[in-house]
C-alpha cells in the first residue's frame, strides 16, 4: 500500500506518486465496472427474459412494461442510496463507504440469479426481484459519487477531467461484459431455448461474485483521498448531517446538476435497455438476441473511447461546453433515431445504438469532474451523489418506462420526440450551472480554496459564481 507522508507545517500531505495515481485510476474504473456490470445485466435480462420468467400471465407487451417497471425501481432507490452512503462517505471517508456499496451490490446480484420463476413460487418471485433490485439501486446510488471523488480528489492540477473520466469508463466496459456474458450463454444454450429461459440467464448474475471479489481486493489496496484527510486535519470537522447542509447551502447546484445529466441517463438507458428490447421484440425490429448482443459489444468500444476523449477535452475547453455540446447533438439525433431503426437491419441498429451511446459518453466523461467541483468537501459525497441520482430517477427510471408505453400507444417516433425535449431541458440546466473548474478541492469552501504549487487537485482558487 502506498503511503503519503506529511510535508507541510500545517500537516498537509505530499502529492501522491505516479504509482498511487495509477492505482487509484484503476481502482475507480474497476470498481464502477463491477458495480455497473451487476446493474446492467439486470437491464439486459429485463429486456430479454424477465417478461417470460416473472410476468408470464401479462403477455408480451404488458410483461415488457412490468419488467421495465422493476428496472425503474432501482432508480428511485438511488437517491436514497446517495443520501445514506453520502452521509457515511462524508463522515467516515470515501474508501470504507465504497467497499460497503460493492459488497451490497454483489450480494444482491448473486441472489437475483437464484430467484425461482413465477411458475414455481407465484407472486413471490417478482416481489423478491423488486426487493433485490431496490438493494442494487441503493448500492449504485452510493457508488458513483464515491468513485468519482476518489479520483477527483487525487487528480493532479489541470487533469481533473482526464482522471474523472476513469470511473466513467465503468458503464461502457460493464455493458460490453454484460452483453458478452449473455452472448456466450445464449450461443451455448440456443437463442430461444428453454434452457436459456430457465437457467442460462442466471449465469451472468451468479458469476458476478467473482468480479466482486476482484473489486474488493483492488479497493482494499488503496488509501483514503488526501483531500478528505486534509479536510479533517486542517479545516473544519465533517458536518453531522451532510444531507441537510448540502440542501441548505447548495440546493440550486443539486437541482441544476440533476437537470443537466437527465439527458445523459435517458440516452444511456434507452440505448442499453429499451433499444435492446425494441430490437428483439416481435413488434419492433425482430432481430435475434445474438445480433443485438454482438452489436452492443462493438458499440461499447466506441463509447469507452468517447468517454475518455470527452474527459480530456473538458480539461481544455471546459466541462459545461462539452456537456452542452452533447445535449445539443441529442436533439436532432433523437428525431432521426427511430426513422433509422425502421430499416429493421442489424446495421441500422448498430448505427442507432452507437450514436446514441456516443452522445451519452460526450456528456458522461466530464461529469466525473463537474459534480465533485460543485460541492464543498464536508458534504461533497452527498451533494454530488444527490445531483447525479436525481438525474437517474428521471432519465434512467422514468424515461425508459414512459418510452415503452409511448411506443405501444403512439408509435416509436414519439420516443424520439420525448428524448429531444429532454435534450433541450438538459442544455438549459447545463448553461445555468456555476463554473468551478479551477477551484481547488482541498479547502472545502468556494471562497477559500488554498492555492498549491503542485499536487492532488491543486488549481487556482476562484470566487463563487
Amino acid at each position: 500500500m502506498t503511503s503519503v507522508s506529511p510535508t507541510s507545517p500545517a500537516g498537509l500531505q505530499a502529492p501522491p506518486s505516479r504509482k498511487t495515481l495509477r492505482k487509484v485510476a484503476f481502482a475507480s474504473a474497476a470498481g464502477t465496472t463491477i458495480e455497473f456490470y451487476d446493474f446492467f445485466i439486470y437491464g439486459t435480462a429485463a429486456a430479454l427474459v424477465f417478461p417470460v420468467v416473472f410476468f408470464p400471465a401479462l403477455g408480451a407487451a404488458a410483461g415488457t412494461i412490468a419488467s421495465f417497471g422493476t428496472f425503474a425501481v432501482a432508480f428511485f432507490a438511488r437517491p436514497v442510496g446517495a443520501i445514506i452512503f453520502g452521509h457515511f462517505g462524508d463522515r467516515i471517508g470515501r474508501k470504507k463507504t465504497l467497499i460497503t456499496t460493492l459488497l451490497m451490490m454483489g450480494i444482491a446480484t448473486v441472489l437475483i440469479g437464484f430467484i425461482p420463476d413465477a411458475s414455481t413460487i407465484g407472486v413471490a418471485a417478482p416481489i423478491l426481484l423488486v426487493a433485490l433490485r431496490f438493494v442494487q439501486g441503493l448500492a449504485v446510488g452510493g457508488e458513483w459519487a464515491g468513485a468519482t471523488l476518489l479520483v477527483a480528489e487525487y487528480a493532479p492540477k489541470g487533469k481533473r477531467g482526464l482522471f474523472g473520466s476513469f470511473p466513467q469508463l465503468g458503464p461502457s466496459v460493464a455493458f460490453a461484459l454484460a452483453s458478452g456474458t449473455f452472448l456466450i450463454t445464449n450461443l451455448t444454450l440456443g437463442d430461444k431455448s428453454e434452457a436459456f429461459i430457465t437457467i442460462g440467464w442466471r449465469v451472468p448474475f451468479i458469476l458476478s461474485a467473482v468480479l466482486v471479489l476482484v473489486g474488493l481486493w483492488v479497493r482494499l489496496s488503496i488509501e483514503e483521498t488526501p483531500v478528505f484527510k486534509n479536510a479533517a486535519k486542517v479545516t473544519e470537522a465533517s458536518t453531522k448531517l451532510p444531507i441537510l447542509e448540502s440542501i441548505k447551502r447548495q440546493p440550486r447546484e443539486i437541482l441544476l446538476a440533476g437537470g443537466s445529466l437527465t439527458l445523459l441517463f435517458a440516452f444511456f438507458y434507452v440505448g442499453t435497455a429499451y433499444l435492446t428490447s425494441y430490437a428483439t421484440s416481435p413488434t419492433g425490429m425482430q432481430l435475434s438476441r445474438v445480433e443485438v448482443l454482438s452489436t452492443g459489444i462493438v458499440s461499447s468500444l466506441f463509447v469507452a473511447a468517447a468517454t475518455l476523449a470527452s474527459g480530456i477535452l473538458s480539461d481544455r475547453f471546459g466541462r459545461k461546453k462539452v456537456i452542452a455540446t452533447s445535449c445539443i447533438l441529442a436533439v436532432p439525433w433523437s428525431l432521426a433515431l427511430f426513422p433509422i431503426l425502421s430499416a429493421n437491419t442489424v446495421f441500422a441498429f448498430g448505427v442507432g445504438l452507437t450514436v446514441t451511446l456516443v452522445i451519452f459518453a460526450i456528456a458522461y466523461g466530464p461529469a466525473g469532474a463537474l459534480l465533485p467541483e460543485l460541492f464543498e468537501t464536508r458534504y461533497r459525497y452527498t451533494g454530488a451523489g444527490m445531483g447525479y441520482n436525481l438525474a437517474g430517477v428521471v432519465g434512467g427510471g422514468i424515461v425508459p418506462l414512459v418510452a415503452a408505453q409511448l411506443a405501444g400507444t403512439s408509435g416509436a417516433w414519439s420516443v424520439g420526440v420525448l428524448l429531444a425535449g429532454i435534450g433541450v431541458f438538459s442544455v438549459l440546466c447545463t448553461l445555468a450551472l456555476p463554473n468551478h473548474e479551477k477551484r481547488a478541492l482541498e479547502g472545502g469552501k468556494h471562497h477559500a480554496a488554498p492555492e498549491l504549487a503542485d499536487g492532488a487537485g491543486a488549481t487556482e482558487p476562484v470566487s463563487r459564481h
